[in-house]
């Protein structure tokens, strides 16, 4: 039972016996001593091979066994010898090869092999068994010694390898453990970029030859080789391209697609295109690749694949190539600039307004446009936010009044139910006007004296003849809406346009729907085929019709229609579209109107479309879309309204679309458009549509849209609304850059009596502070007002109870002419104005400058706002939420040495998002930030937190798509779930009053909560990952096709410069699939 163990012990014992003579023979060596050598070293290799713990005796650190075989390798002149040694050491790293594998590297064994390599090549020819078992070694060692790629350029082995290489062309047993060890090499770029120049590419490409079942894992190494020497410098690149390689590769994968019937070396295939791919990295390649008809190759080849669902990774990467070589081009406008202009009072030197005016008449110059660029360096990097305020000093508070009370004095207006001399009552009703008579036709809705004093042509139709439109009733549906009303209001609105038709759903009004919509499941390769499909234009450019059919920039030029064509239009109050341009039959691009004086900001749209065939599916191309993601490729559908379902008593605005998605494409954006970045491309937002109704007219939009006109119309309806037990005064703030009035709302409840102790109560109420739609493009903001204004002027308990408690102060529309004209962030002064309230000014930025300044007059007479929040939507995350101020928060996401201590903050500033988590089911709590960032140090909610000292101030964010959480997952938001959201957020401030002790009620400036569990568990706070949006992680996951939409030829660096590489990188498996997936995945 023990004579294996005892076998075993003797063996061990004879072995390290063994080792001490071979010690003793490398301290003394003699020539005489060779043949002792060979004996002693082949019965070492023959206890190896027959005993496991033999080996692990020999591998042991304490045995010093391996330290001895080196040094016995390292000094014998004898071949044989040297090949028992090498035999030895393939049998020790063979078996257990990870750890013992380091313990050769952790003894210098790479050196030492290394430099037999070196010597035993140095006269020709070499001794082929010794060579195999010296790179054999060399693959063994290479994958765990971090250093290998340096050791092996710094002794010389990258030419002796690749000179073997050269002259064993033929010798496939002794290829490849050759090009094993030359795809180790140039997994370190310098080294890929030394092979380069050494001839390495020409070298492979003898052995690459057409399609052929013998030798598959040898063509697995040389590509692989190939693709590092490519993609390690723009230099080793074109070498390639300049003799002629590119051509080859694209000859040699329709090969292999044509004979590689059963897809079993789709590996090789995927090599050879992520060889092209490389290769087409830089402009001579793809030049070569076009001149080469690749984009016709790889497109018939990838249209035979997509049946085959595992051909994905070749599909994916054909794509990438193809249209990274698909010509950039400029988009088809006379300028970048927006068609309208308004002229401003004075326009700040350095500003956008001035940056824009000095561009040349086209919008672009050479160096703004980057049609072509040059060799791309993918680069890995870990995400940092830098943008976080690391300031304390900038985080806390500002104690000082920044204007003198006596220019705040004239404020004092609309704060009037403070004022002791004021006389409480209720302003009557405003007298009504004639409604004006109503002229239309399916193709416009057009009032019968022109807006702003024009005068109006309406269309006509076929006879001469103007028809009269069928108004459906829905007043019943919609007490604030009034058809009548609405066009009265509309005369009074002016747009820098001079805009004089009206849009029928702002006419008809919105019922909404009493169904969800769920959120749209995304089809696999619904993306890819739309690229595809766009990458058809290039090859079948005789298919393509190219005719303009809607043009602002050539009004005066009437489009020629053959009746075939869709009818858009978009001047109408919020319209934005641009140009239309039919690509196909049933395809068109469209193109969005930049923001007034400004040359981008390109999401919201609204038009109108006639001359629909119904049962026809329509394909609708945004071209000009600005964002690098959007809820379009996680569900979203864009709105439609069908004018014959309004007038058949469904006045809704709907979910509608499919095959959407959201892509890069070819068209390029100027730097000045793209923020100083060269090298950027608009993407394309794509859905299709199929109409219901034959002579319908239906209208798109990017969210449920929402007029200025119609907040007056509903303004003047609550105003109607009110009781006696109601305080409602609208003042107007100011007038706007456009002209337009920005009203202010103060709501509150009538006191109880005229007593001296009910005055006193009603005029030391806290006060609420509320804004939205500075951003015309969100249109959310506005219905969730809408339903927060509903809710403060109902007849409810809790309202009334509301009302007693608090003062509210609202500025439902702070971008009035933004949102008239069809703007999707800016005011008229071509500003952001949610970036201007640290200094506004009153000519360019009125309504911010007048909302600051009530603001400020509040605090200098003690009335500073409990809370102060300004609704906002967002494109890009589900669910609503909050982003507030914490000092505290924004520290612990930064590397400040600060103790807590030294930081006092009151955290009550999370107990309004924690009410509101529990009662509004579309509130998520884990989305909300309270971090503070430096590039929104100038937004309304930093600005108030710091200047006007409200700790609760607040961006409560609404999803433009829908919610991933709660009682609506997986629904889209309609405009039911956003007003009630307004309406949860007043009842959230009834029970903040509940928390809120009696002092702080009049200086708001104790702790909220009773206890630190109401606090949220701070381990909940995101991390930050993204410098460009707030704090939080997009939450969306990866999409199910790997199309990398994002790719695209942008890097500025010199491609003759080489790159400060690292000197190991992560090694592609030639026997893996997904090879080079890592670049062709999606970002």
């Amino acid at each position: 039972m023990n004579k294996p163990k005892m076998a075993a012990e003797k063996s061990a014992s004879r072995v390290l016996m063994l080792l001490s003579q071979l010690e003793r023979l490398n301290e003394e060596p003699k020539v005489s001593d060779n043949d002792a050598m060979r004996q002693i070293t082949g019965k070492i290799l023959h206890l190896i091979q027959t005993q496991e713990k033999t080996r692990n005796e020999v591998a042991s650190k304490s045995s010093g066994g391996m330290e001895i075989i080196l040094s016995s390798l390292e000094n014998t002149p004898d071949l044989q010898t040297t090949l028992n040694i090498l035999a030895i050491l393939n049998e020790l790293l063979t078996v257990g090869g990870g750890r013992r594998t380091g313990v050769f590297v952790s003894k210098g064994g790479t050196a030492v092999l290394l430099q037999l390599l070196v010597s035993s090549s140095k006269d020709p020819p070499a001794n082929e068994e010794l060579m195999l078992h010296i790179h054999s070694l060399l693959v063994k060692v290479g994958l765990k010694d971090r250093k290998f790629g340096v050791k092996a350029r710094l002794n010389g082995a990258l030419n002796a390898t690749l000179n073997l290489v050269k002259h064993n062309l033929q010798n496939y047993k002794l290829l490849l453990p050759c090009l094993q060890v030359l795809r180790v090499y140039s997994s370190n770029l310098v080294n890929a970029v030394s092979l380069g120049k050494s001839g390495a590419l020409e070298i492979m490409f003898e052995i690459i030859g057409p399609f052929s079942k013998k030798s598959t894992t040898l063509l697995k190494y040389v590509m692989c080789v190939c693709f590092l020497c490519m993609c390690s410098s723009g230099m080793n690149a074109r070498r390639a391209v300049d003799t002629g390689y590119l051509p080859t590769l694209l000859t040699i994968y329709q090969d292999w697609h044509r004979n590689d019937t059963r897809h079993r070396h789709v590996v090789i295939r995927k090599s050879i295109l992520g060889c092209i791919k490389n290769l087409t990295n830089i402009k001579l390649g793809r030049k070569a690749f076009i001149d080469a008809n690749g984009m016709r190759i790889l497109y018939n080849t990838s249209t035979e694949c997509l049946s085959v669902r595992t051909l994905d990774p070749l599909v994916n990467t054909s794509s990438l190539i193809m249209r990274k070589c698909f010509p950039k081009n400029r988009l088809p406008l006379p300028t970048i600039k927006s068609v309208f202009h308004h002229p401003l009072p004075h326009i700040p030197a350095g500003g956008p307004v001035a940056q824009l005016y000095n561009q040349p008449p086209g919008g672009k110059t050479h160096s703004q446009l980057n049609l072509e660029t040059d060799f791309i360096i993918y680069v890995c990097y870990a995400p940092q936010n830098d943008d976080i305020e690391t300031d304390i000093n900038k985080l806390r508070p500002i104690q000082m009044n920044t204007r003198p009370f006596d220019e705040l004095r004239a404020y004092e207006y609309f704060c009037r139910e403070f004022s002791k001399k004021c006389i409480i009552s209720i302003s009557k009703r405003p007298e009504g006007t004639a409604d004006p008579d109503l002229v239309c036709s399916l193709g416009s809705l057009v009032l019968d004296t022109g807006v702003n004093g024009g005068s109006v042509d309406g269309p006509q139709d076929e006879g001469g003849e103007q028809a009269v439109l069928e108004v459906p009733d829905t007043a019943a549906l919609l007490p604030l809406h009034d058809p009548d009303l609405y066009l009265e209001i509309v005369k009074s609105t002016r747009s820098v346009p001079a805009y004089t038709e009206v849009a029928y759903p702002d006419y008809f009004g919105h019922v909404a729907l009493n169904l969800r919509e769920p959120i749209l499941e995304r089809a696999y390769g619904v993306q890819r085929t739309k690229i595809f499909q766009d990458i058809e234009r290039l090859i079948h450019s005789s298919d393509i019709l190219d005719k303009v059919v809607y043009d602002l920039d050539n009004q005066s030029c009437p489009v020629i229609d053959n009746g075939e064509s869709l009818k858009f239009n978009s001047k109408f109050e919020s319209g934005n579209l641009r140009k239309a341009i039919q690509v196909r039959k049933f395809e068109y691009d469209l193109i969005l109107n930049s923001d007034i004086n400004s040359n981008h900001y390109h999401q919201w749209f609204y038009f109108e479309v006639g001359n629909i065939r119904p049962g026809v599916r329509y394909r609708f191309n945004i071209i000009n879309c600005e964002k690098s993601n959007s809820q379009f490729n996680y569900g979203m559908q864009v709105l439609m309204y069908s004018v014959q379902d309004a007038i058949n008593g469904s006045p809704h605005w709907v979910r509608t679309g499919s095959d959407i998605c959201y892509y890069k494409n070819n068209f390029s954006r100027s730097s000045i458009a793209a923020g100083g970045q060269k090298g950027k491309s608009y993407f394309t937002l794509t859905f299709t549509v199929t109409f219901q109704h034959k002579d319908d007219v239906c209208y798109f939009a990017y969210h449920y849209p929402y007029t200025y006109s119609m907040l007056k119309m509903h303004l003047q309806k609550l105003s109607a609304l009110r009781t006696a037990q109601i305080y409602y005064r609208q003042d107007d703030l100011c007038e706007t850059l456009g002209g337009n009035s920005c009203p202010l709302l103060t709501i509150t409840a009538m006191p109880g009596s005229s007593s001296n102790d009910h005055i006193s109560q009603f005029r030391s109420r806290p006060v609420m502070f509320l804004s939205a739609r500075v951003h015309p493009g969100e249109t959310n903001s506005s219905w969730v007002m809408k339903g927060t204004l509903e809710y403060l002027m109902s007849c409810s308990p809790q309202a009334q109870r509301l009302r007693e408690c608090y003062i509210f102060k609202i500025i439902p529309m702070l971008n009035p002419d933004g949102v008239i004209n069809g703007n999707h962030r800016c005011s008229l002064s071509g500003e952001d104005l949610n970036r201007q309230w640290q200094n506004p000014n009153a000519e360019l930025h009125p309504t911010i400058y007048h909302a600051k300044s009530l603001l400020q007059y509040l605090r200098a007479t003690g009335r500073t706002p409990l809370v102060f929040c300004d609704y906002h939507g967002h494109s890009r995350k589900k669910n609503v939420f909050m982003y507030g101020c914490s000092i505290k928060e924004t520290v612990w996401q930064t590397n400040v040495n600060t103790s807590t201590c030294e930081l006092h903050e009151d955290l009550g500033y999370r107990t309004l998002p924690k009410l509101l988590s529990q009662m509004a089911p579309a509130f998520s709590l884990s989305s909300c930030s309270f971090v503070v960032e430096r590039s929104k140090e100038t937004t309304a909610r930093v600005v108030v937190w710091r200047e006007i000292g409200v700790q609760r101030s607040y961006t409560m964010e609404s999803t433009l798509c829908g919610c991933d959480q709660g009682k609506y997952k997986g629904l889209q938001i309609g405009t039911s779930e956003l007003e009630e959201m307004g309406a949860q957020f007043c009842l959230a401030l009834l029970r903040l009053r509940r928390f809120t002790s009696p002092l702080e009620l009049h200086n708001h400036n104790s702790h909220l909560l009773d206890t630190e569990n109401d606090l949220i568990d701070t381990r909940s706070i995101p991390n930050i990952t993204s410098p460009t949006t707030y704090v939080l992680e997009e939450d969306e996951p990866a999409f199910l096709e790997e199309v990398d939409y994002s790719a695209e030829s942008n890097d500025e660096n010199d491609p003759d410069l080489e790159p400060d590489l690292q000197d190991n990188h992560a090694l592609p498996d030639p026997n893996s699939d997904s090879e080079f997936s890592r670049q062709d995945s999606l970002n």
